[in-house]
């Protein structure tokens, strides 16, 4: 292999991360002040309960809108962000969302409870029973309450992906049922025709993103593309790697470091899609992802034949040199954490140090293939091996490995102790968090 070394391009001078954040910030700050406008312009009833269950009502639905505009997968957010701070957003304001409409609910009852000289749980039966769109509203808020308990650290250990994924689904209900709520009884849907059009525009962006980004692009894409398997090599015992080709891949805007959500059609996977990062960077003709025996999924790998048509939803990420602040880097691999980061040595200019932490020497798959292109681009490769304790990427060890580490970039991949364990390791040793990449795959738990 051989590589011609050209200049580094320069840094980014301001990061594409802290554009899109900056951003979203914007237009979230833009239309809380948008909706305050409204409800003020709608009048304020007398009770100050259902002045508050109302406002919080408006706030809850442009949160909801929000929450789906974090998980609509749009590349340009994803590019930026990566999809692991947006999952992680999502869930935060899932949170929020839960909180909002709760404050919704129990202030409009109260409040009209208080007006009719009822019952909190009478008046709440009496407004399901009498005013158009409040059942509907309930029932949207016991799919949030579902889903948000379903969604809380403790239960979401306990519930396999898929089913935890399934049951996520019934949000999009929700937001339905939500949406012909405040359609039907909203003060500012009655009270004004430019708010009712804001409404709508909100809502009619925030799902075109998810129809967009979760099915009219991925299915324009693999129509585009016709993804197949080329070929299957096994790079040990327990992991391999799986060659894919198509049409016009060219033209697939995918970057090294970032990774798809490979669903194989075959009779017994074609409903499972599992996340794996792209093993080399791609070359306009084919694309490569190397994975471990970790599940049946992954397992299965080895047994897929040549020519399985494959459904991929991609490429993903924000693990890529779209970020990179420095001149040179160093790239952190562990384990089968190593895929992205082989592929990252590709695509990065200027100097490189790659340090790849396994277990033992059998274990450092790809690691002929890393050898030889840290060879071509005039990289270091220190491959460490040994036991997780002592920590041999320690502050002490790291320094010594990489003494200018605060001067260049770092790239992150491995399993999530290692990583925790080398974030510590670099905040002791002063690297700046803007010149830290790394991303958590926890979406394949």
């Amino acid at each position: 292999m051989t590589t011609v070394q050209s200049p580094p391009a320069p840094p980014t001078a301001i990061r594409p991360r802290v554009v899109a954040r900056t951003g979203l910030y914007v237009v979230l700050a833009a239309n809380a002040a948008v909706v305050a406008y409204f409800f003020a312009e709608a009048g304020f009833a007398s009770n100050a309960l259902i002045v508050m269950g109302r406002l919080a009502g408006l706030y809850g639905a442009l949160v909801m809108a929000f929450q789906l505009v974090l998980v609509a997968r749009l590349p340009w957010l994803d590019r930026r962000i990566g999809m692991d701070r947006l999952t992680s957003w999502h869930r935060w304001t899932g949170f929020a969302l839960l909180w909002t409409l709760l404050a919704h609910v129990v202030f409009i009852t109260f409040g009209y409870a208080d007006g009719a000289g009822v019952g909190p749980v009478t008046e709440l039966v009496d407004l399901a029973e009498t005013t158009e769109g409040v059942l509907r509203a309930i029932v949207a808020f016991g799919i949030i309450l579902v889903v948000g308990a379903v969604s809380a650290r403790y239960a979401r250990r306990r519930l396999a992906y898929e089913t935890w994924h399934f049951i996520h689904l019934y949000t999009y209900v929700a937001v339905v049922l939500a949406f012909t709520h405040q359609v039907a009884v909203g003060t500012t849907f009655t009270s004004s025709a430019t708010a009712k059009a804001y409404w709508y525009g909100v809502w009619g962006v925030a799902l075109g993103a998810v129809v967009l980004g979760r099915f009219v692009l991925p299915l324009w894409r693999n129509t585009r593309h016709r993804f197949r398997v080329s070929a299957v090599v096994p790079e040990s015992d327990n992991v391999v790697s799986v060659h894919i080709t198509g049409r016009d891949l060219d033209k697939l805007p995918a970057q090294a470091g970032q990774f798809f959500l490979w669903r194989f059609l075959t009779p017994d996977r074609w409903w499972q899609a599992n996340p794996f990062s792209l093993s080399a960077a791609p070359d306009g003709r084919t694309l490569r992802l190397t994975a471990k025996a970790a599940g049946e999924g992954s397992a299965a790998l080895r047994h897929m034949k040549v020519g399985t048509r494959v459904f991929a939803e991609g490429p993903y990420g924000a693990f890529t040199a779209l970020h990179r602040t420095q001149s040179e880097s160093v790239l952190i691999a562990g384990g089968v954490g190593v895929t992205p980061i082989r592929a990252l040595l590709e695509d990065l200019e200027g100097h490189a140090v790659v340090i790849y932490r396994v277990a033992s020497d059998r274990d450092a798959v790809l690691y002929d293939e890393l050898r030889e292109l840290a060879l071509a681009k005039g990289a270091e490769l220190h491959l460490v091996t040994g036991p997780s304790v002592p920590d041999k990427l320690a502050p002490r060890e790291l320094g010594q490995l990489v003494p200018d580490i605060g001067d260049r970039d770092v790239f992150l991949c491995g399993p999530p102790p290692m990583m925790n364990a080398v974030l510590r390791t670099l905040g002791e040793l002063g690297v700046p968090k803007q010149q830290i990449h790394f991303e958590r795959f926890s979406l394949a738990g």
